[in-house]
């Protein structure tokens, strides 16, 4: 496969800094490489910069670093467009606002191929609040609202070519749900699976039934995979750790269910803090997981001794 690398080191929208030395972390811990030993041609294209921030007034007064998340969008958006046509593009983060970019060119690029676009969100937040029901003002919480065009975005931030369907959206993983995030995914008609359904079910069904729906419609699967979809204990490095995450091989299941569907046309990698890291593991997991999605099987990975 043909993948693009992009890194966009955009912090601002958590709640601590660090995020911005994600992409490097993700570089150093050996993700080129990796896809180049499973047969990947892999171009990367460096790092997006932001838009000239401008100043925007909000009646939300929580809201943090508004101009510079709006700004990020636009630069993000066109440049996943960019990067998406006729490759794989894998978006380095960054936190999770990155991912109102990333979305919103993805979708661009899939409208014009007349085929849909779904989403699998890999996170214990649903990150579906709007600029209207965030109380803490991190913008890391909005992306998916604003990818789905749910109100309150429009004068704000960059107007949506192509919105993203919220019925082809699953979220998976999730342990952390504010009041006004749970109301709008309902609403939307958000397929919603919590670590609950994850316990009861087991992950492999769940995942199943949806990547399912994806063949069924001829679809492109964007994948955005939050370091606190896993579990603290195995991923460190995040500043939003949530305890009761998805173990190591739930998450390589996951990866390797997806690399067998042969439908993830788009990665984002998001919210690494290698500030929190203990000596590069989280890196390195994510490299690892990022590995199986494209392609790597448990009998090509070499033991490492840590």
């Amino acid at each position: 496969m043909r993948c693009r690398i992009l890194g966009a080191p955009e912090q601002d929208g958590a709640g601590r800094l660090g995020c911005e030395m994600g992409p490097s972390a993700l570089r150093t811990a050996g993700l080129v490489p990796a896809l180049t030993e499973l047969g990947h041609q892999v171009e990367d294209l460096g790092t997006v910069q932001p838009a000239e921030a401008r100043s925007i007034a909000h009646g939300n007064a929580a809201l943090k670093k508004l101009p510079e998340i709006v700004a990020w969008t636009a630069a993000i958006a066109e440049a996943a467009y960019q990067a998406s046509k006729d490759a794989m593009p894998i978006f380095l983060g960054g936190d999770h606002a990155i991912s109102a970019g990333t979305l919103a060119g993805v979708a661009r690029r899939a409208a014009e191929t007349g085929r849909p676009l779904f989403v699998l969100w890999l996170d214990a937040h649903p990150d579906f609040h709007t600029l209207d029901t965030t109380g803490s003002g991190n913008l890391h919480g909005v992306p998916l609202a604003y990818a789905c065009g749910l109100p309150g975005f429009a004068g704000v931030f960059p107007d949506l070519p192509v919105r993203v369907d919220p019925t082809r959206v699953c979220t998976l993983g999730l342990r952390s749900v504010d009041t006004a995030e749970r109301q709008a995914l309902n609403e939307a008609g958000v397929t919603v699976h919590d670590m609950r359904a994850i316990d009861e079910h087991g992950i492999a069904p769940l995942l199943r039934a949806f990547l399912a729906r994806v063949a069924q419609e001829n679809g492109l699967l964007h994948v955005s995979l939050d370091v606190d979809f896993l579990d603290p204990s195995i991923a460190p490095a995040v500043g939003t750790t949530v305890p009761g995450g998805a173990t190591l091989r739930e998450a390589h299941l996951v990866m390797e269910m997806l690399s067998d569907s042969g439908l993830v046309t788009s990665l984002d990698l998001v919210e690494l803090n290698p500030f929190l890291d203990e000596r590069g593991r989280t890196a390195t997991l994510m490299v690892d997981l990022t590995a199986s999605l494209m392609g790597r099987r448990i009998m090509d990975r070499p033991t490492r001794s840590f």
